[in-house]
């Protein structure tokens, strides 16, 4: 496809990625949040055809396989990590499946690419009287009533009685929480649904929130979001993260991230003696097998499982 100019080639590649966007959301069903990330990774990955390409060239000319393998290594050698750079193959690929049966490409060049192995490594786990302290400084942080103060204490506690992904916690809205049952509705990968139970000490960090914190500060723009930024509006993930590295570093634990949260609290259900079926669900993946990577078995779980089941142990 050749263009005229610069502006055209832009506006060829906006149509192309408004296409694979609604692709993805309405044949493949996938969530918001995996959209953009998809959107992000092939934006880039035009970014690099665009380098030196003529101005009447389309979006996607030059794009091979070659080009690919060379862009990915490209980044390797910049430091990405095994993981990122997996999810961007995965990302490519489907772009290219895509792109050739919508008559964009003459043939699938992403067929053959290869995911490099994810890095094995795990998140931060704390321990069950590190994790105690953390939630206790941010409970204490909340006696002063300020509402973000009041929504960080909930949103701790939330993360880690659910085991749930910052992205599911920021879309979680006030109806999807039954505070009776004690459960939340959580909408994760692929539009998935799944309700999660959380226990007493969530509930009363989310009843001060709701009661004392989010009137403070809701405002019109606010619907029915559960957990609200200053300014009223659904609260952004990177903000919750902020407070998480704050409140570890008040605690004097470990620092972690919002996803160590969750491990941390797939790793205490098992070392409490939750089966992995049950922590499956509640992580709410696919396949059993991720739980399995994702989760520690601490010796001692492991040597009394044995001593309990084995004949001859």
């Amino acid at each position: 496809m050749g263009l005229t100019d610069a502006g055209e080639r832009e506006a060829a590649r906006e149509e192309l990625a408004e296409a694979f966007a609604r692709f993805l959301a309405l044949q493949r069903g996938h969530s918001p949040h995996t959209v953009r990330a998809y959107l992000t990774d092939i934006g880039q990955l035009l970014d690099h055809l665009a380098q030196g390409a003529p101005a009447g060239d389309g979006p996607l000319a030059g794009l091979d396989l070659a080009t690919l393998r060379a862009w990915l290594a490209e980044q390797r050698g910049r430091g990405m990590s095994r993981a990122t750079l997996a999810r961007r193959t995965a990302a490519v690929r489907t772009f290219c499946g895509w792109a050739f049966r919508a008559g964009h490409l003459e043939q699938d060049v992403g067929a053959r690419l290869r995911s490099p192995r994810p890095d094995r490594h795990l998140p931060t786990v704390l321990a069950v009287d590190d994790t105690a302290h953390l939630l206790t400084a941010a409970e204490e942080r909340a006696a002063d009533d300020d509402p973000v103060h009041l929504r960080d204490w909930a949103a701790l506690e939330m993360l880690y009685a659910t085991g749930a992904r910052i992205s599911e916690l920021v879309g979680i809205d006030v109806p999807d929480v039954d505070a009776r049952e004690r459960t939340v509705r959580v909408i994760g990968k692929g539009d998935k649904q799944r309700v999660v139970p959380f226990g007493v000490p969530a509930q009363r960090a989310l009843t001060a929130w709701l009661d004392r914190g989010r009137p403070a500060l809701a405002a019109p723009t606010s619907a029915q979001a559960l957990f609200l930024g200053a300014r009223g509006g659904r609260v952004d993930p990177r903000t919750l993260r902020g407070a998480l590295h704050r409140l570890t570093a008040a605690a004097g634990v470990r620092d972690l991230a919002p996803h160590g949260l969750r491990h941390t609290a797939a790793t205490h259900l098992l070392a409490g003696g939750s089966d992995l079926r049950t922590v499956q669900e509640v992580l709410g993946h696919t396949s059993l097998a991720t739980t399995q990577r994702y989760t520690h078995v601490t010796p001692e779980r492991l040597l009394a499982a044995y001593s309990q089941a084995h004949p001859r142990a």
